[in-house]
């Protein structure tokens, strides 16, 4: 055995969109041991969630990723009405269903483009976000906003889709189809991309059912997992449709997986579009009753999980998310190990990690008593940050004049 050599990936890492730490232990080129340590980009937004009113609260956890500006107030929305035991109006459900498979097509498509940049394919990466952008314009035409659509709130959805902008939004998504089969020939024929995806990265099903794996990363080692036909909501126990499921594990699979779901996700919006159904669009909700409810639904990463409890007032009395990265994460020691550290980044990207809606903060106890409760953290947190301008001050000082 050579010498062992620890390698640093982040908190601050090109290759990573958020701040996440990862500590590589390797013996020349090969991994042998990882540590993963996460908390760096907490932002509270639980806490925060029991200052606001439950319909304030929607658009908090909207805010918790842009890619998931959706998934996240879709299962917040859910763990409302699950404490009233509310069943929301069907053309609702049917515009809950497009903005959810919208938001996966373009979630799906740019987990491709990074996929393609991280792997030194940049022709796939431009192709793929560019046909993005004509999924982000028919969330505009549908929401008004091309991500954080604002859609959801309690009871049913906020806007309307008008029927005149219907035959443009089908036109639009159609549009990307043929583009789309180019870049999935691309993947599926490309020696050299097989080269750097087969068997690379292997998460097997015992190992995906040990971890608890979620959507696509479970999906690829032939789990047959999802939320959407296991416990149908929205409106996707009205169509016809069938889970997608390889059985490698590898992140040739795990890419496969998320292609041929943009596929699906595109006949889903289509199929909803042209079927919507005559009734309103929201059950306006008065009350709150006192309860408990959980919220589930099928995010493009997974199973995204919101609980809700109510004190009968108009706030949430406590409110718990958990992301479907921060089941999908602990993968990573079970497939980058024995891997080569060229090979690392492209194997934490097959899981697409979204690491702010990862995010978790432990107040530790001592013998018993809790040291700092949510006003301390506050004032902590103002003190800090008073802390770091006063250094900007000085540097602004210090390189005055400097240019």
């Amino acid at each position: 055995m050579g010498k062992r050599t620890i390698v640093p990936i982040g908190p601050y890492h090109p290759l990573q969109e958020e701040p996440e730490f990862f500590t590589l232990t390797v013996d020349g080129e090969t991994v042998i041991d990882i540590d993963v340590q996460i908390g760096y980009n907490h932002r509270g937004i639980e806490k925060l969630s029991e200052r606001k009113t439950f319909d304030q609260s929607t658009f908090a956890v909207e805010r918790i990723c842009g890619i998931c500006s959706t998934s996240h107030p879709y299962a917040y929305t859910r763990a409302i009405e699950d404490v009233i035991g509310l069943e929301v109006p069907l053309r609702a459900k049917y515009i809950r269903t497009i903005i959810a498979e919208g938001e996966r097509i373009h979630s799906h498509l740019l987990w491709l483009g990074l996929a393609g940049h991280f792997l030194g394919y940049n022709t796939v990466y431009m192709w793929a976000w560019k046909l993005r952008e004509e999924i982000l314009d028919v969330m505009e035409i549908l929401s008004g906003n091309r991500n954080n659509y604002a859609m959801f709130k309690p009871g049913g959805v906020r806007r309307d889709i008008k029927k005149e902008d219907i035959p443009g939004v089908i036109k639009k998504i159609d549009s990307i189809i043929p583009t789309l089969e180019m870049l999935k020939k691309a993947v599926i024929d490309d020696p050299v991309l097989h080269a750097r995806t087969k068997g690379v990265g292997v998460l097997t099903k015992e190992e995906a059912i040990n971890f608890c794996a979620l959507g696509p990363t479970a999906r690829a080692s032939g789990i047959a997992r999802d939320l959407r036909k296991d416990c149908p909501y929205g409106a996707y126990d009205r169509l016809n449709w069938d889970i997608i499921v390889t059985d490698n594990g590898d992140v040739f699979d795990k890419a496969v997986v998320r292609i041929l779901e943009t596929f699906q996700s595109i006949d889903m919006v289509k199929r909803c579009l042209l079927s919507l159904p005559d009734t309103e669009i929201d059950a306006n909700i008065k009350n709150i009753p006192p309860g408990e409810g959980i919220g589930q639904i099928e995010a493009p990463r997974g199973e995204c999980f919101h609980y809700v409890k109510s004190d009968g007032t108009n706030r949430p009395a406590r409110h718990k998310i958990r992301a479907p990265t921060f089941m999908n994460l602990p993968t990573y020691k079970a497939t980058v190990v024995g891997e080569t550290i060229s090979d690392a980044t492209i194997i934490l990207a097959a899981i697409d990690p979204c690491y702010c809606c990862t995010e978790r903060m432990a107040v530790v106890n001592q013998k018993g008593k809790k040291l700092y409760n949510g006003e301390d953290l506050v004032r902590l947190s103002q003190a800090k940050t008073e802390k770091i301008k006063s250094r900007g001050g000085k540097f602004a000082a210090r390189t005055k004049g400097i240019k």
